[in-house]
């Protein structure tokens, strides 16, 4: 950010030379140390040196020249008073955009810097050799400033490091700077590049991504979550390899019987929790009973573990334990479900089956805040709103990760402009900014990794809900829908238009399905054909969204006014607090209408079809149900042969369809930005793929 310093520079300088103090406070470095974490030495100023490890650089300030720490929320590092307040300096850092060379952001600071001023001569515009430290860009100029009728002089030193640049400012009196200039280009070249410390550590060890948090416990329970859960604590039996290849994670291996319906896991002899303590059958057991308990409230444990023996009884009340689970020792556990099912290992990769430690669950309603995991990280550091930080876990019985930490920033700004600013390492794109840095001519361009997602994104009808238990009526709505129209305004043309349940890339995708293309006189035709006969005679329909207040999302209200147009109906707007949006969906606390979204979990049609859509799906938020879709989807469940279970999956899709239980809007494509020193990084369609996991970064960056 290029710091508005012309005018309170000016400012400053006219009231010192108008014999007025200057007050300035000093500002205190450092942060609280890690609760557990390894408290690593951070380099502060000594003697006439100041150094500032997060930019990394160091820069040597003279005796004749007093220094003192600016006010911590005006961003800079340092100002600077010449003997007596002969003239004034000051050191701050700015960024520099993708593609942007050191003389872009020197010539972009003088424009600003000058902009105030008339009669501006530039003396100096060059690269020079700092001896300490690689290149800077140095400009002296000169300018009348008619407001205080005098001639000020600056001279601006630009270093780069990496993709930040510091800026040292000296202004005043062009016969003042003449008297020091001996001394301001001692100090201009003294300053000293070194990599950048993070938290401690050089930034080459740390990994720094956007992140954010909520008040809403569940989402950090492994065993409530809706997200794709805390990988980087918590793991399952299995996991994926970059592949998407099932492979061992808690169980060093596996065996099944010969009709598929057993399994017996053996535990890693080695794992063992952050706290120390070896992982055993028994936790896989805890940790699964403690999911299926109707007491922990789980809305995805029928999802994921229904297909074990036994859970779907105790789920409902019905039994203490999962029947089909059987401690054969402390690293061997058995496993018996229900049928043999070929998605059964991708299931156990979901959050839902991550292995807990009893003491710590049990510990509190906070326990989340201190979890006590298996996994490659362990969590040291959470400041509310500020950060949260993981240190790799020195004791982990798998391959260790290449990055030593991972640093996630909390609300701390706009995702892609932290990337920009060299703030964040990894982001994904947003709709508004694709066409941008799909442009090879934009430097970001070099740094876009792009791929199909198995995500879609649709508008659930509560079918048990007048008026969409009437099904010509959603139908109505459904084609009353422009998707052409809303992927071009409302998506900013990225994503592809959905005429059903299953994204391209997914096995089972079906190119000739038949949807409900957009025909609003059909619509408004089918409507006046329904039980309730014209728009005027339909309830209230109420439209339940995540969000604060009034303000209505672009989809929401881009969908509100194509039926509006097109039918002639009211909807009314309902935004739910996101931190409760969760809870209220699952108590069915709700309207008719209810965004909705699915990602894959694992790349298989059933992920789709039978989770959203069976009658007795957890995710079902819409109350559908058709027993004959029912029939073929627990069909196809079991069928062993590929071709024909495809085909069974898109016939369950097309009775779906012409159901009209979801509006279906759009399947995603996804868009990330990769910094270049970081290796490893693949784009999965899969949202539980632990990424992070398979890092590196390339030192030499910042070398």
């Amino acid at each position: 950010m290029k710091r508005k310093l012309a005018i309170l520079l000016i400012a400053l300088l006219f009231a010192a030379l108008g014999s007025m103090s200057l007050g300035m406070v000093l500002a205190e470095d450092g942060y609280d140390p890690f609760p557990t974490a390894t408290t690593y030495a951070t380099p502060e100023s000594t003697g006439s040196a100041y150094t500032n490890a997060e930019y990394g650089f160091s820069i040597t300030i003279p005796d004749s020249i007093q220094s003192v720490d600016a006010e911590p929320d005006l961003g800079y590092f340092q100002d600077y008073i010449l003997r007596n307040s002969e003239g004034f300096g000051v050191l701050y850092p700015t960024t520099m955009a993708a593609g942007e060379t050191l003389q872009d952001v020197a010539r972009g600071i003088f424009d600003y810097e000058s902009s105030t001023m008339q009669n501006v001569e530039l003396i100096t515009d060059e690269p020079i050799f700092l001896p300490n430290g690689g290149n800077a860009w140095y400009i002296v100029f000169t300018g009348y400033d008619p407001n205080n009728d005098y001639t000020l002089e600056v001279r601006l030193t630009t270093v780069a490091n990496s993709d930040r640049a510091i800026v040292l400012e000296f202004y005043s009196y062009p016969e003042n700077l003449a008297f020091w200039d001996r001394t301001l280009n001692t100090m201009r070249d003294s300053i000293t590049l070194t990599a950048p410390i993070v938290m401690g550590l050089p930034r080459s060890d740390v990994l720094i991504l956007e992140g954010s948090e909520t008040d809403n416990a569940r989402e950090y329970d492994p065993a409530t979550t809706h997200g794709s859960g805390d990988y980087l604590i918590f793991e399952g039996l299995v996991s994926y390899n970059q592949s998407l290849e099932i492979v061992p994670a808690l169980a060093s291996g596996w065996e099944v019987n010969a009709d598929g319906t057993v399994y017996t896991f053996f535990i890693q002899p080695d794992a063992v929790f952050h706290n120390g303590r070896p992982v055993t059958a028994e936790d896989v057991v805890y940790s699964w009973e403690r999911a299926a308990n109707p007491d922990t409230g789980s809305d995805t444990v029928m999802t994921y573990l229904s297909d074990i023996v036994g859970v779907k009884e105790m789920h409902e009340g019905d039994a203490d334990s999962i029947s089909g689970l059987k401690v054969i020792d402390d690293h061997t556990l058995q496993v018996t479900i229900d049928a043999p099912k070929p998605y059964f290992f991708y299931k156990l990769v979901y959050p839902t089956a991550s292995i807990v430690d009893r003491e710590n669950v049990e510990s509190g309603d906070d326990w989340y805040k201190t979890p006590n995991g298996t996994g490659p990280y362990r969590l040291t550091r959470w400041d509310s709103m500020e950060r949260m930080i993981y240190e790799r876990f020195d004791d982990y019985y798998g391959d260790p990760p290449a990055i030593p930490m991972i640093m996630y920033t909390l609300y701390s700004g706009d995702s892609f402009r932290l990337y920009e600013s060299g703030d964040v390492d990894i982001t994904g794109v947003s709709n508004y900014n694709v066409e941008r840095v799909s442009d090879p001519s934009d430097p970001l361009n070099q740094e876009l990794v792009s791929g199909v997602s198995l995500c879609t994104s649709y508008v659930q009808f509560d079918v048990t809900k007048p008026p969409f238990d009437d099904l010509k009526v959603r139908q109505a709505f459904s084609l009353a829908f422009d998707r052409e129209r809303f992927i071009e305004v409302v998506l900013n043309n990225v994503g592809l238009p959905a005429k059903g349940i299953y994204p391209p890339a997914l096995p089972g995708y079906n190119p000739d399905l038949k949807g409900y293309d957009y025909d609003p006189e059909r619509a408004r035709q089918l409507l006046a054909e329904s039980s309730y006969g014209s728009a005027e005679a339909l309830p209230e329909i109420v439209f339940t969204s995540s969000g604060y207040g009034s303000y209505s999302t672009g989809g929401v209200a881009a969908l509100s006014q194509m039926w509006q147009q097109n039918l002639g109906v009211t909807i009314t707007v309902q935004n739910l607090d996101p931190e409760v949006y969760l809870d209220a969906e699952r108590a069915e606390d709700y309207g008719q209408l209810t965004t909705g979204g699915w990602c894959a979990d694992y790349p298989d049609p059933e992920n789709f079809a039978d989770t959203l859509f069976h009658t007795d799906a957890e995710m079902n938020k819409g109350n559908y149900s058709n027993l004959e879709v029912d029939r073929i989807l627990e069909e196809a469940r079991v069928e062993p042969d590929v071709t024909r279970r495809i085909e069974l999956y898109q016939q369950a899709e097309q009775m779906i369809v012409d159901d009209a239980p979801a509006l279906f809007l759009s399947h995603s494509e996804s868009y990330e930005l990769v910094k270049p020193y970081i290796q490893g990084y693949v784009l999965s369609p899969v949202s539980t793929f632990p990424a992070i996991k398979f890092l590196s970064i390339d030192p030499s960056y910042w070398q």
